[in-house]
C-alpha cells in the first residue's frame, strides 16, 4: 500500500511538473503578442521599401466605396488570408493567429505607429511581406486592391485617435 500511495505521489509531482514547464513554455508563446499588440507605438525595424516604392502614393480616393472594399478585403477577401487573422477584426493585432507570432501583428489602431509610414512602404509590405514577421506575401492582390486595404488601414488609425479625444 505504502509503494501505491508513493508511485500516486510521484505521477501526481511528475503531472504538475509537466503542467508548470508547459505553463512557462505557452507564456514564451502567448505573452509577446499580449504585450505589445496594444504597445502604441509598436517599436519595428520593418524592412525600408526600395525607392520607387517609398515615393509611390495612394492614387484612390478616400470615397467610402474604396474604404469598404478594403475593409471587405481585410476582414474576408485577401488572399492567402485576410488581414484580421492576424491583426483582428478591430485591426489592434490580436486575430486569432497572432498568438505565437514574434513580432506580434501591427496594431493598425495606433496612430503614432502608421501616421509616418508612407503610402509606398505600405504597398511594398503588403505586396512582399515582410521578412522577420509573421507578414506574408500578397503577390495575387490587384494594385488597386492594395491600395484600397491602405486606405482602410489608414482608417483603423484615426480610431482610436476619435477614441482618445472624447
Amino acid at each position: 500500500m505504502l509503494i501505491k500511495a508513493k508511485m500516486v505521489l510521484k505521477k501526481k509531482l511528475i503531472c504538475r511538473g509537466t503542467g508548470l514547464v508547459m505553463l512557462v513554455l505557452l507564456s514564451f508563446v502567448l505573452l509577446p503578442p499580449l504585450l505589445y499588440a496594444d504597445q502604441c507605438p509598436q517599436p519595428r525595424k520593418t524592412k525600408k521599401a526600395p525607392e520607387q516604392f517609398l515615393k509611390m502614393t495612394n492614387p484612390l480616393s478616400l470615397e467610402p466605396e474604396n474604404i469598404i472594399a478594403g475593409k471587405i478585403l481585410f476582414e474576408r477577401k485577401a488572399k492567402p488570408l485576410p488581414c484580421m487573422q492576424c491583426h483582428g477584426l478591430s485591426g489592434t493585432g490580436d486575430g486569432p493567429m497572432a498568438f505565437g507570432l514574434t513580432p506580434p501583428p501591427r496594431n493598425f489602431t495606433c496612430a503614432q505607429t502608421i501616421k509616418d509610414v508612407p503610402d509606398g512602404q505600405l504597398f511594398w509590405i503588403i505586396r512582399n511581406g515582410s521578412s522577420g514577421t509573421g507578414m506574408p506575401a500578397f503577390k495575387k492582390l490587384e494594385d488597386e486592391e492594395i491600395w484600397q486595404l491602405i486606405l482602410y488601414l489608414r482608417k483603423l488609425s484615426l480610431t482610436r485617435l476619435v477614441h482618445w479625444k472624447n
